[in-house]
């Protein structure tokens, strides 16, 4: 069975060394100890570890020099002190040195187990980390957007397969979900991406304004219409208008989009002539177009015209492995050359753990007070706002249903020789397991 994972135990106490790798092993882990430091360090670069523990008192070099080789040589490798309760200072030094944590002497082997559960936790997440970077290290397209949701990505591709038509695409979703950069990026992907792209928020103008704004005006159609101006969709002509917020606009209006969206022509408010443009059409609405034709409030032949295609943006709360891809490709637009911004591992929880009700546009703004806070580069629990370091002791840390599966199935598939192991011990057969793989992006 392939282990859980390797640790290097240093420790010239030969009955703690032996106690160590007996219950390490017990538990899974495979585990290579040393007496002497030094045989330590000759042996360290013929085998890379995942965890190390380090014995703080130890001849003929300290542990803090060991620390300090193993930080060099590896700094993947997440170092732990063991230390006895005189030398609790020199153990928090260590951490300034680049230890995650310290083990305090006398522990049972409970206690070591589940201290060794979570140092792997970090040593996971602090892997995920490095992977991102590399990730977003390599240039991206002006237009991007970042999620390994499977979900999220069918979306993406269903937005790449329809850019060059002139179908209406509808984009749903809450607040923050990322609705205007998903219709940049359909605009950024078509045979238009050098024309103009022109945002009308229709729930921010009142109805008299909306159409002058929209359709334009003659001189003299209202009071202050000292001189024609044209209109939102002449401005677009070649390319892309979005109707943001399109479910908050009147229905005197959405007469008159319908028949632009079926003939391709409107007038201007106040005038007689009819004006024909060439633009592609893309709305969005953070609420269900479908509650609003059964209230009413919305025409359901204008509906069915701006539902040519629909594309349906989950919040952040639903797709959980996105947060931290998502806090990294943040973090890495407000560093620079000479500032490489970083989070600390109680920072970093508080943030995955976290809802999100006003998802990857408050994401962004949390991480960009933190950032202005953090003056020497590495935001803390304290630089984030209230809510986030404020937890209910009887819901922080619950997961999901989707979140347990997605865990439970990635904790087996690590462990598991191959799928067809991997499907027994789940109880599944192979057919389930290779779609909930494909769900999760396993």
């Amino acid at each position: 069975m392939t282990p859980r994972g390797t640790i290097l135990i240093v420790d010239d106490e030969a009955n703690i060394l032996k106690m160590l790798t007996i219950g390490l092993e017990a538990a899974g882990y495979k585990v290579q100890g040393f007496v002497n430091p030094l045989d330590a360090l000759d042996h360290f670069h013929e085998e890379p570890y995942d965890v190390a523990f380090i014995d703080l008192m130890m001849q003929p070099i300290d542990g803090m020099q060991v620390l300090k080789e193993i930080r060099s040589r590896s700094p993947e490798t997440t170092c732990v002190i063991i230390t006895a309760h005189g030398s609790i200072d020199s153990a928090v030094e260590a951490i300034k040195h680049g230890a995650f944590d310290f083990l305090q002497k006398p522990f049972d082997l409970k206690e070591l187990l589940v201290f060794t559960e979570k140092v792997f936790e970090h040593h996971a997440l602090q892997s995920e980390v490095r992977t991102l970077r590399d990730q977003l290290a390599i240039s991206t397209p002006p237009v991007s957007i970042v999620t390994r949701n499977p979900y999220m990505r069918q979306q993406l591709e269903l937005a790449h397969q329809i850019a060059d038509s002139m179908l209406t695409v509808l984009i749903e979703g809450e607040s923050g979900t990322g609705k205007e950069l998903f219709a940049r990026y359909i605009h950024e992907q078509s045979v238009r991406h050098d024309k103009p792209f022109v945002k009308v928020n229709c729930a921010a103008l009142a109805e008299s304004l909306l159409e002058s704004e929209l359709f334009g005006h003659a001189r003299g159609a209202f009071t202050g219409a000292v001189k024609d101006r044209a209109g939102r969709f002449e401005a677009a002509n070649g390319g892309t208008i979005f109707l943001d917020e399109v479910a908050e606009i009147a229905q005197s209006i959405q007469v008159k989009l319908l028949r632009f969206l079926q003939d391709r022509e409107f007038e201007r408010v106040g005038e007689n002539t009819t004006r024909k443009v060439d633009v592609r059409v893309l709305a969005a609405t953070n609420r269900k177009l479908s509650d609003s034709l059964q209230e009413g409030s919305f025409r359901e032949d204008l509906y069915f015209r701006l539902n040519a295609v629909r594309v349906t943006l989950p919040p952040l709360r639903e797709r959980p492995e996105d947060i931290l891809v998502l806090i990294y490709h943040v973090l890495k637009k407000f560093s620079t050359e000479t500032r490489n911004l970083q989070i600390s591992p109680e920072a970093l929880k508080l943030l995955t753990t976290y809802r999100w009700p006003g998802n990857v546009r408050e994401l962004e703004n949390v991480i960009e007070r933190a950032v202005l806070l953090a003056r020497d580069g590495t935001v803390l629990p304290h630089h984030l706002p209230e809510e986030l370091q404020q937890t209910d002791d009887d819901t922080a840390g619950l997961l999901s249903l989707e979140q347990v599966e997605r865990q439970q199935i990635s904790r087996v598939l690590r462990v598991a020789k191959d799928l067809d192991e991997a499907s027994r011990v789940l109880e599944i057969d192979p057919a389930t397991l290779w779609r909930k793989r494909k769900k999760y992006g396993l």
